[in-house]
């Protein structure tokens, strides 16, 4: 308490200052990350999670017209086996786009099996072997449902941590609109303070006449 009282009123309000001034900083800082983060988060569900999603319609659909064309009786070996190798073209098409995207250690899995199948479904057009075709057709529609539903799981937990961030940085907002509150208050204490002090007059001595 001694060493307390060795402080001016206009030291300790000053310090006060500084530190508050620190915290606005700190936070405001704090605050820049988090809306970083934040925009990171919305390319990454824009990059990697919704134009994979097209993505994957546009291979389901692909792979649909290969199972149905597999599985017509009244196309001859040879159009179907034109037709089918056009489409797996388009399918391979697709194949960068998707692998430059970023893929979880579970998605990269089914990712490959999907490529598997579709290196089967190559291999069997040779052949004309259409069951097998349609088969493994299937299959990689299976591989792709997959896909799906981790696209949908990865952007909601995409989603919930930009929420979360949204959150933090209004709470931090709010931190620093009382924090200015205060620095005003502190403010006009100073101001109020030196006016009180300047009007103070010293009385003058009695006179001895």
């Amino acid at each position: 308490m001694k060493d307390l009282k060795k402080y001016s009123n206009k030291t300790k309000a000053a310090f006060v200052l500084l530190i508050v001034m620190l915290i606005i900083l700190l936070s405001n800082f704090n605050t820049l990350q988090n809306s970083k983060k934040v925009n990171e988060n919305i390319n990454a569900i824009y990059n990697d999670r919704l134009m994979v999603s097209h993505y994957i319609f546009q291979y389901a659909k692909e792979l649909h017209f290969i199972k149905s064309e597999a599985e017509k009786l009244d196309l001859s070996d040879n159009v179907k086996k034109y037709e089918i190798i056009n489409t797996l073209k388009i399918v391979h098409s697709i194949d960068d786009l998707y692998a430059k995207t970023v893929l979880t250690n579970k998605e990269k899995e089914h990712f490959d099996t999907f490529l598997a199948a579709c290196k089967e479904i190559n291999n069997q057009v040779e052949n004309k072997n259409w069951s097998k075709i349609a088969y493994s057709s299937g299959e990689a529609l299976k591989t792709l449902e997959s896909l799906s539903q981790i696209q949908i799981k990865e952007g909601k937990a995409k989603l919930a941590s930009a929420n979360k961030m949204y959150n933090d940085n209004n709470s931090l907002g709010q931190l620093q609109i009382a924090l200015l509150i205060i620095l005003g208050g502190i403010t006009f204490y100073l101001l109020i303070v030196k006016k009180i002090k300047r009007n103070i007059r010293i009385p003058e001595p009695p006179s001895m006449n």
